[in-house]
């Protein structure tokens, strides 16, 4: 196995192509081993590579607007495409495979059937106002099973990168893949409070170490902590201003009624001096 690694690294292969062909081979040992009679008696232990390319890009919240216009100029099949994977971080193959009757307009609902994700569990999330305005508009006239992006012509929508290229540099944001949305939407739900749990689900993650690999923290995030790190600072130090302040009063105000004790007490045991003849 080592010598297959040195080979496909030689070649120029990087660690996350290894790691697949790896996969798919261990994945051949076990369906052996799983066969009547068995193929293989064991299953040989196979150490995965470490992976350097994870992708860090993410679309701020500033940016939506002039990508969504970018976006609204190519078709309506973009634009609510954009809007849907910006929402939900639903991966590009999943919305193109989208039914029009995986839409309920009347539950304001869209739905991803078991077998069609990648992790092959079935997801249901409810419609936000825009993307139910743009998903009432691309499946308008079409039937149960047609596509729901659909081309001018009408054709599914297989290949857009050419596409969301060419709105990525008009909105001034070149290079973001649509990916990348699938990030921005683990982001967004994140800052709005959502439950890490409920996060997942509706975007399909599986496991707690992917969805950490989505959910990047950006430079406006931890401004943001910092901002309200000073600000719980300042709450703390005015109260404890408050405290001292009112403790020093406290004191003040013993020392007052323990001056006044004495006084009272001075007064009452002098004797009464006489006039004298």
């Amino acid at each position: 196995m080592a010598h297959y690694i040195d080979d496909r690294q030689h070649e120029g292969a990087e660690n996350a192509t290894i790691n697949r062909e790896l996969a798919a081979l261990k994945r051949m040992f076990n369906l052996a081993r799983q066969s009547t009679p068995p193929k293989v008696n064991a299953v040989p232990y196979i150490a995965m590579l470490r992976e350097d390319n994870i992708r860090t890009g993410f679309l701020e919240s500033k940016q939506h607007d002039s990508l969504a216009g970018e976006t609204g100029k190519i078709g309506l099949w973009m634009r609510a495409m954009f809007e849907t994977g910006y929402t939900y971080g639903w991966r590009h193959e999943e919305l193109l495979a989208l039914l029009v009757r995986q839409v309920s307009l009347s539950a304001g609902t869209i739905r991803l059937e078991p077998g069609t994700t990648k992790n092959d569990q079935g997801r249901e999330v409810s419609m936000t106002v825009p993307v139910r305005t743009l998903l009432t508009q691309c499946v308008n006239g079409k039937g149960p099973n047609d596509h729901v992006f659909t081309r001018e012509n009408g054709k599914p929508v297989r290949d857009f990168r050419g596409a969301w290229e060419k709105a990525c540099d008009a909105a001034k944001v070149p290079g973001l893949l649509f990916h990348d949305l699938r990030r921005t939407a683990a982001r967004n739900l994140r800052r709005a409070g959502v439950a890490e749990g409920v996060i997942m689900k509706i975007g399909g993650w599986k496991t707690r170490s992917v969805f950490e690999r989505y959910a990047i923290v950006s430079q406006s995030d931890i401004r943001d902590a910092m901002a309200k790190l000073e600000a719980g600072q300042q709450r703390d130090n005015a109260e404890a201003a408050r405290e001292q302040n009112s403790s020093e009063e406290q004191f003040s105000q013993s020392l007052g009624r323990i001056a006044r004790k004495n006084a009272d007490r001075d007064t009452t045991s002098c004797p009464a001096i006489l006039p004298v003849n």
